[in-house]
């Protein structure tokens, strides 16, 4: 039987990095390549197929429709293979990663996808650490984080993984007593729940109500998102929060105040160091997440 010649695996794989960052640069750096490198290792798998996968004008490659359809075709045939070597492995042993999670993102978006996770990497086990300053510790005794932050600090690889909208969260009640229309002097007398790390989105909250010197009567610090929303359930004051831990709740203790759009000056990102992503837990779970739409 006649042996089919094998895609160049290498060049399958800068293909499939530089789909998955949306990026060829990012690729690059990752694979540790030049940007003309993966081009060149790009161009030989376009060669190979007999199609282009990409255009490309000036820095930027955009892909093609045959380029998508290739990797709709062709990324789960390599997550299977990937998945079978690991199977039929002696050499394997578990694979550890410590990884800095803020509670509320691993209560209300990791943990609920982390079956995905195991399905596809039994292998890979990970040690969860919601302490404080994950950035900073990133590198030290973490592998990765996922962080909430206006942008991470230079010298880390990051993903951002989402956008966000500044809500004001508190009970029925409490929306039932302030209304539809903002209102300086009633909310004056109330008090407001503050992540200690996020006070801009309170700055960003009173701006957009039109009441940006807005002193309450207090003003709580919280360090834990998901205390913030059962401190705002049980009536305790208004919690200044993001739109998708409202969402994500669905909680019927809880309502939103005013009808106003608030862009964050915060998103959830996906932090590691650059040459972490050669051990191989954060390279699949820094992979996994990108796909994952968490």
């Amino acid at each position: 039987m006649a042996v089919r010649r094998l895609p160049p695996l290498r060049a399958l794989e800068a293909f499939v990095r530089t789909v998955r960052l949306g990026s060829a640069r990012a690729a690059a750096d990752e694979l540790g390549l030049s940007p003309s490198a993966l081009s060149r290792r790009i161009g030989n798998l376009e060669e190979f197929v007999g199609k282009k996968l990409f255009t490309r004008a000036r820095q930027s490659m955009q892909l093609t429709d045959d380029g998508h359809a290739f990797y709709e075709a062709v990324n789960p045939q390599l997550e299977a293979l990937a998945r079978a070597v690991e199977a039929q492995s002696d050499n394997l042993s578990l694979l550890r990663l410590h990884l800095g999670v803020l509670p509320l993102f691993g209560t209300q978006r990791l943990f609920p996808k982390l079956g995905e996770l195991r399905r596809r990497h039994p292998l890979l086990h990970i040690d969860i650490d919601t302490g404080p300053h994950l950035e900073d510790r990133v590198g030290d005794t973490l592998d990765a984080a996922i962080i909430l932050s206006r942008g991470p600090a230079a010298g880390l690889h990051a993903v951002r993984l989402d956008y966000n909208k500044v809500h004001a969260i508190c009970s029925p009640d409490i929306a039932e007593r302030m209304g539809d229309t903002p209102d300086a002097a009633k909310l004056a007398r109330q008090t407001f729940m503050v992540h200690q790390e996020l006070p801009n989105s309170f700055n960003a909250w009173k701006a957009a109500v039109g009441f940006p010197d807005l002193d309450p009567v207090a003003i709580d610090h919280f360090d834990s998102g998901q205390l913030m929303l059962e401190a705002a359930a049980q009536g305790f004051g208004i919690a200044i929060m993001h739109d998708d831990h409202l969402r994500r709740a669905a909680d019927g203790r809880l309502a939103r105040l005013f009808d106003v759009e608030v862009e964050s000056p915060y998103s959830y990102w996906f932090v590691c160091k650059p040459t972490a992503l050669e051990e191989r837990p954060v390279r699949l779970f820094h992979d996994w997440l990108v796909g994952a739409n968490l």
